[in-house]
């Protein structure tokens, strides 16, 4: 399959906002693509060639593009970053650059989508010495033989900045629309840009398919996987399910008011646990190999071969996959320790066994999906909660399972909910005892409760360079929340909370430095980020606003803290934007 067709898809996708439009543009593709190429096809739309959860990464930054279009064109590099500053885009550099080559190339071959998927996963896979210039030679490689068009694209997913506007659930529905269409009995009237049904149970049996999609995505963590099986058939959707060593999403729970409020979703008697101030862990294990994985899916098992250690020796079972909670404890007072000190763990490359003596963890399991081979998504929590407590052999400032009530009281719970606070947690969770397992935010399943006002995780999306004393650093930080499609909405911007100086707290300094690699657009003062830092902030009040694409401004925003632990699809959505912008008023 020539490229330019892919291109020709990315093309009409961002030449429309309309999400049924997109959902049947990526659907009339699928149905094009040679099955040997649906996975890779399917990855590129994502704007990436492996999965979300894999740790392998192309790794290269806007200035090693930069050179590879030189390489490619002939033009020198201070050019090439002149017309950066012009364009913003370094997309739209390469498709100019392209077309104005100062070498000719008298061999070129139309690109192919194998071999621009295959150059970008060599780029990614080369280590050791001269591994960057290997990077840029294929890359180079690929410009060299790229149309005008196809340069940009080229460059937008080295990048990850594809400017498609499709999130997961334009990719779930698409798969509907292009494997069962017929079988639900629908089309799409681009007309009208709705979907026509058959008959009066289409959207039902409609409903049922993209439930069936997003089930086989959420335990799999890759449209890849997804796309092939979806077009093997119903049967090989419904085969899907969990592999050790392939992180799956984790459950998620909503903010409850107050006790009344919790016990009215999750029902009566429910099971209440206290919520620690840690990191969420999943704790994928099988034979002798141990897999430790955060919530956004990074694999961290170098950085805790303290926690493998104890896995190994304190979890009677063969494999399993696990939810739990690590937090610190200082060994002097026995106290626990707060999200903030135990953190710069999760990034941590050097000097591990050290800092792991320095700032011990405890494991505090609370969930499991499996165990010794046997599913348990759909068994009720109170079923998977006995499990854990047979498998888990608890031992002081190691590891343990989650301490836990059950109760229909409302006494009980606010009097343990006050233990939870004491001993320095967040809170304590609600959970319904009939609750399957389900990733994502799921309501009646849980609730956490919380003594502080709520607040937001967003993604820095935008900034501007600072002027006098800050001109070296990026300020006016620009957030984003999400919608359903994962499609990002701008809600306002924050400079109040970051530090000055480094050592008393994070500072725009560390900020910067953070935010820089992902730096994909500037414009003057102003550049454009792509999502990957996430952070929570307060904030005063949520005001309506027409400056900002979610509809929502945020007053007073503060920072509060770098959330390394959540992914981009896990910060907060527009739906919790309204429902909080509902409540204060």
């Amino acid at each position: 399959m020539l490229f330019s067709k892919f291109v020709d898809t990315l093309e009409k996708l961002s030449s429309t906002s309309k999400r049924l439009e997109k959902t049947n543009i990526i659907a009339e593709l699928f149905k094009k693509v040679p099955s040997e190429l649906i996975s890779k096809v399917t990855l590129l739309l994502t704007g990436r060639v492996f999965p979300s959860w894999d740790e392998h990464e192309l790794g290269i930054s806007d200035r090693l593009v930069i050179r590879a279009i030189s390489l490619a064109t002939g033009i020198s590099q201070d050019e090439i970053e002149k017309l950066w500053k012009q364009l913003g885009d370094l997309g739209k550099v390469a498709e100019q650059c392209i077309g104005l080559k100062k070498q000719s190339t008298l061999f070129s071959e139309p690109l192919t989508v194998s071999k621009v998927f295959e150059n970008l996963r060599k780029a990614a896979l080369v280590e050791g010495e001269g591994a960057m210039d290997m990077k840029i030679k294929l890359i180079a490689e690929l410009l060299t033989n790229a149309t005008l068009r196809e340069a940009k694209y080229v460059v937008r997913t080295v990048l990850g900045d594809l400017r498609i506007g499709i999130g997961e659930g334009i990719l779930r529905d698409a798969l509907v629309w292009a494997c069962f269409d017929k079988k639900i009995g629908f089309s799409y009237d681009a007309a009208k840009n709705e979907l026509v049904f058959q008959s009066d149970d289409g959207r039902q049996k409609y409903n049922e398919y993209v439930e069936l999609v997003q089930r086989a995505y959420d335990l799999t963590n890759d449209f890849a996987v997804v796309a092939e099986k979806s077009f093997a058939g119903e049967d090989a959707l419904k085969k899907t399910s969990v592999e050790t060593g392939r992180p799956l999403k984790v459950m998620l729970f909503q903010k409850a008011k107050d006790i009344e409020d919790g016990f009215s979703i999750v029902g009566k008697p429910c099971a209440c646990e206290y919520k620690y101030d840690g990191f969420r862990l999943q704790i994928h294990k099988k034979a002798d190999k141990v897999w430790l994985y955060t919530r956004r899916l990074e694999n961290v098992t170098k950085q805790f071969p303290d926690v493998v250690a104890v896995i190994k020796e304190h979890i009677k079972a063969d494999d399993f996959i696990l939810d739990a909670e690590v937090i610190g404890f200082d060994q002097k007072t026995g106290k626990w320790l707060p999200f903030q000190q135990i953190s710069h763990r999760i990034k941590r490359k050097y000097d591990i066994a050290e800092m792991a003596k320095g700032i011990p963890v405890i494991v505090n399991v609370f969930d499991a999906v499996m165990v010794n081979g046997k599913i348990l998504i759909d068994l009720p929590f109170s079923e998977r909660r006995k499990l854990i407590e047979n498998i888990v052999d608890e031992k002081k400032d190691k590891i343990g399972v989650a301490k836990q009530i059950i109760t229909n009281s409302n006494d009980e719970v606010k009097q343990f909910y006050e233990e939870a606070l004491s001993l320095g947690n967040e809170g304590i969770m609600m959970k319904n005892l009939n609750a399957p397992y389900k990733p994502g935010s799921r309501v009646g399943y849980g609730v956490k409760l919380k003594p502080v006002m709520e607040t937001l995780d967003l993604v820095i999306v935008g900034a501007e360079w600072g002027e006098g004393k800050r001109a070296n650093w990026l300020s006016s930080f620009v957030l984003a929340c999400r919608d359903a499609d994962g499609n990002l909405l701008t809600i306002g911007k924050m400079g109040t909370g970051i530090k000055e100086k480094s050592e008393e707290g994070i500072s725009f300094e560390h900020l910067t430095n953070l935010l820089k690699p992902y730096i994909i657009e500037e414009k003057g003062r102003e550049v454009k980020i792509k999502p990957a830092i996430v952070i929570e902030v307060s904030y005063e009040e949520i005001q309506k606003s027409p400056t900002y694409s979610s509809g929502f401004a945020l007053r007073f925003p503060r920072f509060v803290r770098i959330r390394e632990d959540k992914s981009v699809e896990e910060i907060s959505t527009i739906d919790d934007i309204k429902k909080l912008f509902a409540e204060q008023r």
